[in-house]
């Protein structure tokens, strides 16, 4: 499985891989949370006149938020919203999203996390969101693993995802290391792009509605079902490293 998939990385890549840090994503990937973001996202963009799917929320996840409501303002609107308007609607998500039940950790996180720290790798946060609530939490549910100079956000970079510049902030942070030295771990196609193109071995686990071919045109190297289907192919994968 892993080791077809790691001969194609090579091919590519400038160095051949060499994996000491794993970078997740948050949402999708850590938290059931996707669910609840898209409710919030239909509902705030509707009272701003903006006709936003369930589909788009998947589709544009991973992005940071502020892009988001300026490509949809831009293309449905016809505006050009600055950040600070952008910032001030997207603010109206957050308020949505935090009045929703707390979404739980997926089954398998916390266990792959450990297989990870054993097996000599550090690990890494990188996602689109700059709320402080969700950052909070995220050192809260893993500070076995993390602490807050291994999180990258929103407000740590100007280009957000699907532009490399998050998960190259997200290996700078983790310990200043190459593109190849990184594994990625993403759920969305916008997340997904942003890991390949940062040069990363980049892993997709397709806990949303959309098909596993948009994840893998994307270039993915490999995908699981589940982050439990991943952690439970860790040793192959390590194996197959020789670390």
């Amino acid at each position: 499985m892993f080791q077809q998939a790691i001969a194609e990385y090579n091919k590519q890549a400038e160095q051949p891989f060499a994996p000491k840090v794993v970078l997740f994503d948050m949402d999708g990937v850590l938290y059931d949370s996707m669910p609840n973001h898209a409710k919030a996202w239909q509902r705030a963009m509707t009272e701003f006149g903006i006709v936003f799917t369930a589909e788009d929320a998947y589709a544009t996840e991973g992005a940071r938020g502020v892009d988001t409501v300026r490509k949809y303002a831009k293309d449905q609107l016809g505006k050009e919203l600055t950040e600070d308007e952008a910032a001030e609607m997207y603010q109206l998500k957050a308020h949505y999203f935090h009045e929703m039940p707390t979404t739980n950790i997926f089954d398998g996180v916390k266990e792959l996390m450990l297989k990870i720290q054993n097996s000599g790798l550090k690990i890494g946060i990188v996602t689109g969101s700059g709320q402080r609530q969700l950052i909070n939490r995220l050192l809260s549910d893993f500070k076995d693993f993390i602490d807050e100079t291994q999180v990258t956000t929103a407000f740590d970079v100007k280009r957000g995802k699907p532009n490399p510049d998050p998960y190259l902030m997200g290996l700078q942070k983790a310990g200043n290391f190459a593109p190849h030295e990184g594994v990625v771990v993403e759920n969305a196609p916008l997340g997904v792009r942003a890991g390949v193109t940062a040069g990363c071995f980049t892993i997709a686990i397709n806990t949303g509605p959309l098909p596993d071919s948009i994840l893998l045109n994307e270039g993915a190297n490999i995908l699981f079902d589940t982050i439990r289907d991943f952690s439970n192919n860790w040793e192959q994968l390590i194996n197959c490293c020789n670390l």
